[in-house]
């Protein structure tokens, strides 16, 4: 059977595999393991499943991704959530807006100790959501910036999708985190304009709250040492060149962990389910590389990639077409499925188009990291959505998606100028490299 043939059956079998409801990264290997044997042999198939499990296992720059989730987890047992709330509402809080505004600021405050866009959502569905409805913000402002702003959880470095996706394309990993700077930035800069556009369409969305005493206002920014400690510790480690980036999760682990324990917000049943969070989102990942360099296997050895590079570049089409082509899929694929498994499903056929057409993989990677976020709130589902949802049953999920809709907006302008302006987001490591 002619190889193409065999992978394009191999990609409907996998999506047929994922319909029923088998996890992504068992649907990929087993396929990718089929697939190969059908090209090469069962032999050599077999051998894959031994093989590249072990050698993800024993990558070093894998290993960081279990210590930055254990250092959200930790993160957010010890209060670190409320805190970095608490002060940014205690510098925006009274502005009209200002808790919406609040939140998205926090959201990336968090993000910096987190690296998990569904752990940002659900931290701030808790500690940013009943405040923000307390005070009389429409349900739908409310839940558009925490579902928006927990998509800041997987761009504001450290991320734990960039350092897969660094892993996925042997990309440097510090590198991605430089690049992600500058469109960090701009997410919150155009969050918060969306915020300050709804608030003057509909000034009853968004009431003013009081404006805290100056001294209560240093309090507050006082109580948030321990994020800003943790943030310059961990960031500020990595990019002086103080620490490696493993070395610097490691700390920031030890950090957070010391600040439960000294909090006292760190008993048996917290750390046993701080330990089951970060080992849970952990082996996931782990299951889903496994299965993904498996696939990549399987699709390599057919030459479907080549084929998708071949048949683009005959059909002669602006390379700025593809690219805008490939970013709807990927906001449909965001709509259905997590960050990681957008990721993991699609790199394979992917990054050979993307160097195909010339275009640095660091960029690609913010790229492709800003648009899964964006499909993270992208109706007809969007993970974040369904999560708040889950959270607040009484807030229509219609009424969820109204909110939304202003941060949609913005995360589509600032694609779009990422996307045509490559530039913003090499500047910085080109510059620091």
């Amino acid at each position: 059977m002619d190889p193409l043939i065999i992978a394009l059956i191999g990609c409907a079998a996998m999506m047929g595999l994922i319909l029923l409801h088998v996890p992504i990264g068992i649907s990929m290997a087993l396929v990718g393991v089929a697939g190969f044997a059908q090209v090469v042999g069962w032999g050599p198939a077999i051998s894959l499943l031994a093989s590249e499990p072990a050698s993800a296992m024993s990558s070093l720059d894998l290993a960081v991704i279990p210590l930055f989730m254990l250092m959200g987890s930790l993160a957010a047992a010890s209060g670190l959530a409320s805190d970095v709330y608490d002060m940014t509402n205690a510098l925006f809080g009274h502005r009209r807006g200002g808790l919406a505004t609040t939140t998205v600021v926090a959201s990336a405050g968090f993000g910096a100790i987190c690296g998990s866009g569904v752990a940002t959502t659900a931290t701030f569905g808790r500690v940013a959501m009943p405040e923000m409805l307390a005070r009389g913000y429409h349900p739908g402002l409310a839940s558009g910036a925490v579902a928006a702003g927990g998509t800041l959880g997987i761009i504001v470095p450290p991320s734990a999708m960039m350092i897969l996706y660094s892993v996925l394309t042997e990309q440097s990993v510090l590198q991605l985190f430089t690049a992600a700077i500058i469109p960090a930035l701009l997410a919150v800069l155009f969050y918060a304009i969306a915020v300050q556009v709804t608030a003057w369409r509909n000034p009853e969305a968004a009431p003013r709250s009081e404006k805290l005493p100056f001294k209560d206002r240093m309090a507050a920014i006082g109580r948030a040492w321990g994020v800003i400690l943790l943030a310059v510790v961990v960031l500020g480690g990595i990019y002086s060149g103080i620490f490696t980036v493993n070395e610097a999760a490691a700390v920031g682990v030890v950090i957070a962990f010391l600040f439960a324990l000294l909090r006292r917000r760190l008993n048996r049943a917290t750390f046993l389910q701080v330990m089951a969070e970060a080992s849970g989102s952990t082996a996931m990942i782990y299951i889903m590389v496994f299965g993904a360099t498996i696939f990549s296997y399987f699709i390599s050895v057919t030459g479907g990639a080549s084929f998708i590079v071949g048949a683009i570049s005959d059909a002669s089409v602006h390379p700025l077409i593809v690219i805008f082509g490939i970013l709807l899929l990927y906001i449909f694929l965001g709509a259905f499925f997590d960050e990681v498994a957008a990721m993991v499903i699609t790199l394979p056929f992917v990054i050979p188009v993307i160097q195909g057409l010339g275009y640095d993989l660091v960029w690609w990677g913010i790229i492709n990291v800003v648009v899964i976020g964006i499909g993270m709130i992208t109706p007809p589902i969007g993970i974040n959505v369904m999560l708040l949802n889950s959270m607040y049953r009484d807030v229509k999920i219609t009424t969820i998606y109204r909110g939304i809709v202003p941060f949609l907006v913005a995360d589509l302008v600032r694609l779009t100028i990422l996307v045509l302006f490559p530039a913003l987001t090499l500047w910085l490591p080109r510059m620091l490299g």
